[in-house]
C-alpha cells in the first residue's frame, strides 16, 4: 500500500473554549489524571510513539478494509494543533483501527460514523458516543498546549452506559486527545485491548 497523503491546510486556529470549571468556581474540582488512571493505561500511553511508528508500517504492508487515503491529517502522528479541547456539543465520531496484533490481520480498517457527545460537567468535559454497538465514555483532562488525556470505559451492545474508569480492565482505556483541523479532533488509542494496534476516533461537529 502506497504511504498515505495528509490533508489540506488545517484551517485557522479557532478560539479555545470556556474554560472547564476549577476549584472555587462553584462547579467541582478538576481532578489530575496521573493519580487516577491505571499502571496498564500508563504504560500504553507512555509507549504512545512506538505504537504510532508499528501500527502505521502494518498498515503500509498489510491489506485494510474501507478508504484510508481520505483520512488525510488523521492518520498524521504530527498533526495535533493548539487549543485541544472540543467545544460541548453533539459530534459524527467514527474509528480507524491501524495494525494487527498477532503475526497476521488486516492492517486497517476504517469504519463508518455514529453519533458522540461532548457535555460539561463539574469533573471537566465529558465524552460520550451515544450510538453503535461499542460506545466508550469519559472525560478528558487537560495535559498540554497540543493535548488532552482521555479516561474512559467502554459499553458493549445493550448495555445502558458504560461502568466508571477503573473497574474493568478489559473496558478501560486510555487515549491522547488532538485538535487536527479547524472543527476536527480525534483521540489516540494505543494498544487498545483487542485487535489493533493503535485506534483512532475522530470527531467533527454534526452540524
Amino acid at each position: 500500500m502506497t504511504a498515505p497523503a495528509y490533508g489540506p491546510p488545517y484551517g485557522p486556529t479557532p478560539p479555545p473554549p470556556p474554560a472547564p470549571p476549577t476549584e472555587g468556581s462553584g462547579g467541582g474540582v478538576l481532578m489530575d489524571w496521573r493519580a487516577i488512571i491505571t499502571a496498564q493505561d500508563r504504560n500504553r500511553l507512555d509507549r504512545i510513539d512506538e505504537a504510532w511508528s508499528r501500527a502505521l508500517d502494518q498498515a503500509r504492508r498489510s491489506e485494510g478494509s474501507g478508504d484510508l487515503l481520505s483520512v488525510g491529517a488523521l492518520i498524521d502522528p504530527d498533526a495535533a494543533l493548539e487549543n485541544p479541547a472540543p467545544p460541548p456539543g453533539a459530534y459524527r465520531c467514527r474509528t480507524v483501527k491501524l495494525g494487527h496484533q498477532g503475526t497476521t490481520g488486516l492492517g486497517f480498517v476504517v469504519y463508518g460514523w455514529f453519533d458522540c457527545e461532548i457535555s460539561r460537567t463539574p469533573q471537566g468535559l465529558r465524552l460520550i458516543k451515544v450510538t453503535g454497538s461499542q460506545r466508550p465514555s469519559g472525560l478528558l483532562f487537560p495535559e498540554d498546549d497540543l493535548g488532552l488525556v482521555f479516561l474512559g470505559s467502554m459499553a458493549l451492545g445493550d448495555e445502558p452506559r458504560a461502568r466508571s474508569y477503573g473497574t474493568n480492565d478489559e473496558r478501560d482505556f486510555a487515549a491522547r486527545v488532538e485538535r487536527i483541523g479547524r472543527q476536527r479532533w480525534r483521540l489516540v488509542i494505543p494498544y487498545p485491548e483487542v485487535e489493533s494496534t493503535l485506534d483512532l476516533i475522530e470527531l467533527v461537529p454534526a452540524s
